[in-house]
């Protein structure tokens, strides 16, 4: 699914603005799929132009006017469509993960401080998860509740692992296995 289909997906909430969106991809959305203003405008202009959504501009003062859109039938027919997918892939992109593996080029370290800002990455993710159970789950679609309990065993899992199996990226003597670069 790409940056236009969850767009619409979102659309289907009520009208919002550009920020409305990227806010969106960065609270509910931001455990399993990354979108900035670089890709979220591009992917509304086009939706615009293919009349997939409405756009209506609202005056603001001292500022530029604000856009909102709203999906249309051919966008909520298009989103439709693309939900028929039977088997939609599960990608995963892991600076994180490209980092260890190349671990045996770091120091002791570097490999802790990564290891640790991924733990607090991942308890900071768990404890907006709760924030979202206890303040705003009750008008949540079904998918969308399925969703955060996906993300928080996701975080859970994934914090355990690093925490139980951190001692693998170290060699024999306890430190990192460095190697010389050039």
């Amino acid at each position: 699914m790409d940056v236009k289909t969850v767009c619409l997906g979102m659309l289907t909430d009520g009208e919002a603005s550009g920020y409305d969106l990227k806010k969106e991809f960065e609270s509910s959305f931001s455990h399993f799929f990354a979108a900035g203003y670089g890709s979220i405008y591009p992917a509304l202009n086009a939706l615009a132009r293919d009349g997939m959504v409405e756009c209506r501009h609202v005056p603001q003062e001292g500022k530029p006017d604000r856009k909102v859109y709203t999906i249309t039938a051919a966008g909520r027919d298009h989103l439709l469509a693309a939900l028929e997918n039977p088997c939609p892939s599960h990608k995963v992109r892991s600076e994180f993960l490209a980092t260890m593996c190349f671990a045996h080029l770091m120091s002791r370290e570097q490999i802790e401080t990564v290891l640790d800002n991924r733990v607090k990455e991942m308890t900071d993710y768990l404890q907006l998860f709760r924030e979202f159970e206890t303040t705003s789950m009750d008008d949540w679609p079904p998918g969308a509740r399925f969703v955060l309990g996906f993300g928080q065993t996701m975080m859970k899992t994934m914090r355990e692992y690093v925490e139980e199996n951190r001692d693998k990226l170290f060699d024999k003597t306890g430190t990192g296995n460095k190697t010389a670069i050039g």
